[in-house]
């Protein structure tokens, strides 16, 4: 006879599951993405608190500009002109925009189970599970890329491809490697348009990777997990 679970056994099952059940062999041509971006009041994960969300879906290298999310977010924290310089959003453009709870229904139903990319990812990915685990009591779980992993493997395993940068890269940031594929970008920092900047060079790193013998979900993440 089959027991009633307890609610400690059920949430644990809850907070335990997989968020995506994408199959590891799936061609890299069609892997489901959500290219994601955040904005913060700092770079302080105790300290500092999201701003705003943006995503755009993809469907291996194709941007799917139909389906994309755009969110300013009450911040938890108050933001300091540091952070200001950087996203230009000031206190007046957050009084009547919704809080991080209600942010993250809307971000985790977009989100789905797709896999998630982003530049230097791990920061937006502990912002983001931080206030999941506070609000939600659960993060997501969805298999996690780092276009700067990415970069990273293909520089290491291709001579040629240095070529495409100078020989001293100082900087990985998201500007400076768009900027060496030839990709345009603004001077401040928009969720959305930054992960729009980052889905063009998760694609092109992707063409790289494919003639390097990345062909499936699988291969990626051994490459470029986060």
């Amino acid at each position: 006879m089959i027991g009633v679970l307890s609610l400690v056994d059920m949430l644990g099952m809850f907070n335990n599951r997989k968020d995506t059940d994408i199959d590891p062999a799936t061609p890299v041509d069609e892997v489901p993405c959500v290219v994601l971006d955040t904005e913060l009041t700092g770079l302080e994960l105790k300290k500092n608190s999201i701003v705003s969300i943006g995503a755009i879906a993809m469907t291996g290298t194709r941007i799917d500009f139909a389906s994309t999310l755009y969110m300013l977010v009450k911040p938890e924290t108050a933001l300091t002109s540091k952070s200001v310089v950087v996203h230009g959003i000031m206190p007046s453009d957050l009084l009547e925009v919704p809080d991080i709870a209600t942010a993250l229904q809307k971000l985790s139903a977009f989100v789905g189970n797709r896999v998630i990319v982003g530049h230097f990812i791990s920061l937006d990915m502990g912002f983001i599970n931080k206030y999941l685990k506070l609000f939600q009591n659960r993060v997501l779980r969805n298999p996690v890329l780092d276009t700067c992993r990415l970069h990273d493997w293909l520089r290491s395993e291709e001579k040629g491809f240095g070529r495409h940068f100078d020989n001293d890269l100082p900087n990985k940031d998201l500007f400076t490697l768009a900027r060496r594929y030839g990709i345009e970008v603004s001077g401040a920092h928009n969720a959305l348009s930054d992960a729009f900047i980052t889905a063009q060079v998760y694609q092109r790193l992707v063409r790289y990777l494919q003639r390097h013998g990345v062909q499936t979900l699988r291969d990626l993440l051994s490459i470029g997990k986060s």
